[in-house]
């Protein structure tokens, strides 16, 4: 016995939890009502002036202490908390019974009363109409030590939502992210549409993808990588600027920093070039921002303050590479080449047969070694090599290059945009060479899409387009260890058992 906690076998507790349910049905409580009318949120009713009366509120108790003829409940939903006040001599001496022989912390009630403040400055509803409307069989963590299993976290977001308020704002800060997103794009001429997640072929970026098979055509399908081919058809079609927010799947490892499924936001315009769409996307970026930040564009991230309201800086991928490793790609024409220089500069790339690497996914890896940690002012990264970009314009004036730009901010890649190459028989001979690519071991290599092809031969305009990362750039913002802490469910092995066994307080 330690004061009034004692520990107990969870299956013990939800055998109690299952005993007090049957109490309330005993006493003729409907224990899964259809439904509650509330007047406000709690956030709302916090918000309230004293003396206003007769509002209805609803939530999930966190906490709860009894006082003889007066007891004090903590009540919460997504909005916030407020305290609960409720008086025997209000509710009636049956139901105050009742109350405290049933309810227990993690179960839903609704209240209905009226709004003042107490003497400690704490803004209180009292009670006088308590609707019980949902049980918690199971207990919820102890309040004062929260959570600690990373895995239970990823696993049950939803019990990391009720006993972390910073997760809670966490996930509404993503869902306003995206709003904002949407707002500025809708504001600025732009379609949002919807493009398939199943497609024949593996192709818009250079990644693995995932394999499924498609029962009814009886054969296999994979998921999308990217939505980029698909979206560029319909400028073909004739829309002059649309995006999408789409959920993506790349069959790659797990790190910090990627996920196999995620949320992109591309956007493509007709008439554009990379150049447009930089100046662009920065006015997205800082408009997202000035809402989030209430003005604010100095944005803290960890112990850095980073300020996205200056010039952004520019710098083309051979000047970053040879400033910060010494190599200039320029010079090596072959993937063999370089990775032999790589070598002698005593560069070690972690990346997984590197032998069977192309000459852009190379230098990718050795951009991601040397130089993308270092960059923590937003910065466009630009002039990307050909070899890297099959889908991007090459540039007018060295076609070994290609109209393509990155923001990198802290570290990270946030936004990645390109001149798109319209020019179909120049995008076949790429597409032929990716397909080399990938039947000499580069799995990341793009598999050339012929229907993509003929729609080209249509004809297309100039056209620039973009991708958003919004779980990276939720991970940046948020200054998140690891990308999976800004996804609400992100993917992991089951395990052996759901059954907790566990010992907590109660």
């Amino acid at each position: 016995m330690k004061g009034l906690m004692f520990m107990a076998n969870v299956k013990d507790l939800i055998k109690i939890r299952e005993e007090k349910l049957q109490k309330l049905q005993d006493y003729g409580i409907h224990t899964h009502p259809e439904r509650y009318e509330v007047t406000h949120t709690i956030g709302d009713s916090r918000k309230l002036e004293d003396g206003v009366k007769n509002i209805s509120i609803a939530g999930r108790i966190l906490s709860k202490r009894k006082l003889g003829k007066i007891s004090f409940i903590d009540l919460s939903d997504i909005t916030g908390h407020i305290q609960l006040c409720l008086k025997r001599d209000d509710l009636g001496e049956d139901k105050y019974k009742i109350i405290h022989e049933t309810i227990d912390i993690g179960d839903f009630i609704g209240v209905k009363g009226d709004i003042f403040t107490t003497q400690a400055g704490e803004k209180t509803l009292q009670v006088y109409e308590l609707t019980f409307l949902g049980k918690a069989l199971r207990p919820l963590p102890e309040k004062f030590h929260g959570i600690s299993n990373q895995e239970i976290i990823y696993r049950e977001r939803h019990l990391d939502l009720i006993m972390n308020e910073d997760t809670k704002k966490k996930f509404l800060l993503r869902s306003k992210f995206i709003k904002l997103l949407r707002e500025f794009l809708d504001n600025n001429g732009f379609i949002e549409v919807e493009t398939p997640a199943l497609q024949n072929t593996a192709s818009g970026a250079t990644a693995k993808p995932f394999i499924a098979h498609h029962n009814a055509h009886n054969m296999d399908v994979y998921l999308r990588i990217s939505p980029e081919l698909t979206l560029k058809k319909l400028i073909i079609g004739g829309f002059n600027n649309i995006y999408e927010v789409a959920r993506d799947f790349r069959n790659e490892g797990i790190d910090a920093s990627h996920l196999q499924d995620f949320t992109m936001v591309e956007g493509y315009s007709a008439y554009w070039n990379y150049e447009d769409n930089m100046k662009f996307m920065k006015k997205m970026v800082t408009y997202i921002l000035e809402k989030l930040y209430d003005g604010n564009l100095k944005i803290q991230i960890g112990d850095r303050l980073i300020d996205f309201g200056g010039e952004w800086k520019v710098i083309s991928f051979r000047e970053l590479l040879l400033k910060d490793c010494g190599i200039d790609i320029d010079k090596f024409d072959t993937a063999e080449e370089l990775l032999k220089e790589i070598r002698n500069k005593n560069i070690n790339l972690e990346a997984e047969d590197i032998e069977n690497l192309g000459r852009g996914n190379l230098i990718d890896q050795l951009y991601k070694k040397v130089s993308r940690p270092k960059i923590i002012e937003p910065t466009f990264l630009i002039k990307h090599p050909i070899d890297l970009s099959p889908l991007a314009r090459s540039n007018d004036e060295n076609a070994a290059l290609t109209d393509r730009f990155q923001l990198i901010v802290n570290g990270q890649e946030i936004i990645n945009g390109y001149s798109e190459l319209v020019d179909a028989r120049e995008q076949e001979k790429r597409l032929l060479k990716q397909m080399e690519l990938k039947s000499n071991g580069d799995e990341e290599a793009m598999t050339i899409d012929y229907e993509y092809i003929k729609a080209m031969e249509y004809g297309m305009p100039p056209i620039s387009g973009w991708g958003l990362g919004v779980d990276r750039f939720l991970q940046f913002l948020t200054n998140s260890a690891n990308i999976r802490d800004v996804v609400l469910y992100p993917l992991l092995k089951p395990r052996e058992s759901v059954e907790d066994d566990e010992e907590i307080e109660e």
